[in-house]
């Protein structure tokens, strides 16, 4: 089969690779949706990933498809048998499944489990899905769930995650940085929970996306990338004004949620958020940045400020109930389509000049 396997700094390459044989419980899809990630580009532009993978690598990791493979597990456990799938059951696996045993899966942070297993390999014709994955991470599809909506799933459960993690409330105004697929997320489940959603962004099909996902309001963000002076209307400058501490500084977003992963818009989160807001640093920035913040601003404004991490199984079922109830859907966020073959040349184009919102990668030409 055809597969794309990633070597490290910009160098993806497509080969043709023998499916590896399956260990009991375990199963193969054949892949029928595999859509581009920001972080997927994030480990093109940067030649690794902390957790995830470690070069070479297959490469890939939002899919649905369809069981084409089974190997049946030796384990007596009935939650551990791949006795519950058949040959052709429409599936959708996330990227990593928890080991259930650890301090963290036992407290309900299963996202930071001592001993993630992660999966990559959606850019290929099919993937051989870890035992572990299947038991705690691949959700049977209903009849009438396309393949390109479910295989946002992964993402979405991403945003379910941060969403939870900030307690949002019907009402609140909440501001998201970054106008990519995870930003338009946010602004699409935040609508759905009944908050104004405005957002802070570049490209015009993305802008235009946010808007038809029902953003309040839309800030165009310039070519410096000053998120501050796209928000506020003056460049950022110095520190942010000591009225802001007495009640004056003017915000009006309770919830600020930065989606870009840059330690400039980081910082420029925290100054736009209202006295007692909260603050999510969802988007990871690169490895060793550091940011500098007020220390007395956030005391004396009663900040809360946190960073939320990858998902769980429970957020995982969450998302494909918000996809399967037509909340979420590929045509808001997929906007091209090019054939695994040119898979390098789309990551390319995309380090470049990313405007593209997600593209469907088709997998078999």
């Amino acid at each position: 089969m055809k597969a794309a396997i990633f070597y490290g700094k910009e160098d993806i390459q497509i080969h043709e690779v023998a499916p590896r044989p399956l260990k009991p419980g375990e199963v193969r899809i054949q892949i029928a949706a595999a859509l581009t990630c920001g972080t997927d580009l994030k480990v093109f532009k940067r030649g690794y990933h902390a957790k995830m993978l470690t070069p070479p690598s297959p490469f890939g990791h939002e899919l649905a498809g369809t069981i084409s493979e089974i190997a049946e597990t030796r384990s007596v456990s009935p939650s551990a048998s791949t006795g519950r799938w058949k040959m052709g059951d429409r599936v959708v696996v996330a990227n990593s499944a928890p080991c259930g045993s650890c301090f963290f899966c036992k407290n309900g942070r299963e996202n930071l489990c001592d001993d993630l297993l992660f999966l990559n390999g959606a850019y290929a014709e099919t993937i051989a899905v870890p035992a572990r994955l299947v038991e705690k991470n691949m959700l049977r599809l209903k009849p009438k769930t396309r393949f390109e909506d479910a295989a946002l799933a992964e993402p979405l459960a991403c945003v379910a995650q941060g969403m939870d993690d900030l307690n949002l409330r019907k009402g609140q105004h909440v501001l998201v940085l970054g106008a990519g697929p995870i930003g338009l997320m946010f602004v699409a489940l935040a609508k759905h929970l009944g908050c104004r959603a405005s957002v802070a962004g570049r490209g015009s099909n993305r802008l235009r996306a946010a808007q038809q996902l029902g953003a309040d309001k839309v800030f165009e963000v310039g070519k410096d990338g000053d998120i501050w002076g796209a928000v506020r209307g003056s460049p950022m400058a110095g520190p942010p004004p000591a009225a802001r501490i007495n009640g004056g500084d003017g915000s009006e977003f309770d919830v600020v949620i930065e989606a870009i992963g840059k330690p400039e818009t980081w910082e420029a989160a925290v100054r736009l958020v209202r006295r007692g807001g909260s603050v999510n640093f969802f988007g990871g920035c690169p490895s060793g940045t550091t940011i500098s913040l007020d220390t007395k601003m956030i005391h004396y404004s009663n900040l809360a400020l946190l960073a939320s991490f990858h998902h769980t199984p429970r957020t995982f079922r969450k998302a494909l109930k918000l996809i399967e109830a037509g909340i979420v859907r590929a045509k808001d966020f997929v906007d091209g389509e090019w054939p695994l073959s040119q898979l390098p040349e789309l990551f390319r184009q995309m380090s470049v000049e990313n405007r593209a919102i997600k593209a469907l990668v088709r997998v078999r030409e």
